[in-house]
């Protein structure tokens, strides 16, 4: 047993004791009733059960939660599913999602909307050029997998985000 505090969503949870050989899938939804964050594959391959990691110099990256244990989040602020509509209201991201059709069964699309705003994060702080733009999508979505074959829909969303304010993640000149 390890006791464990996790910021997730901005909240704070623990101390709490859990099992060395629990993974953090299981805790967020056994433990905190977060159910958004899915159990894929089991081995880290499909990254639906990827969640956001804010990293204290204010970048963020996605971890993989079915085979990371939640000991290992302690002192973490993380980002679910679940914290990223506010009072109520999607994201523009998870509108660009419903607007694109980008979710058909739903299963994966908590994994690639948790790395398309690490992404779309990544770009207002370095904004890119507008012909990097379908290749930088496509690499920070690669290794997500989607059993119906969203991808597209998924890619075309998040290019609509970005494109909706070019001033905020594209260059504008070259550097």
């Amino acid at each position: 047993m390890k006791s464990i505090t996790v910021t997730v969503n901005g909240v704070a949870h623990g101390p709490r004791n859990v099992r060395d050989d629990l993974s953090m899938n299981d805790f967020l939804r056994e433990y905190l009733g977060m159910t958004g964050t899915k159990f894929g594959c089991g081995a880290a391959q499909c990254l639906s059960c990827a969640i956001i990691v804010d990293n204290p110099d204010g970048t963020s990256e996605t971890s993989p939660t079915c085979i990371v244990p939640a000991a290992s989040f302690d002192g973490k602020m993380i980002r679910t599913v679940e914290g990223h509509a506010r009072n109520g209201e999607l994201s523009v991201l998870q509108r660009a999602f419903i607007d694109h059709f980008a979710f058909q069964c739903g299963y994966c699309t908590a994994g690639f909307l948790n790395e398309a705003q690490v992404l779309l994060e990544r770009l207002a702080r370095t904004p890119i050029a507008r012909a990097d733009l379908e290749r930088t999508i496509a690499e920070a979505l690669d290794g997500h997998l989607c059993r119906c074959t969203g991808y597209v829909k998924y890619h075309e969303a998040v290019r609509a985000v970005v494109l909706a304010d070019p001033a905020r993640y594209l260059r504008t000149a070259p550097p």
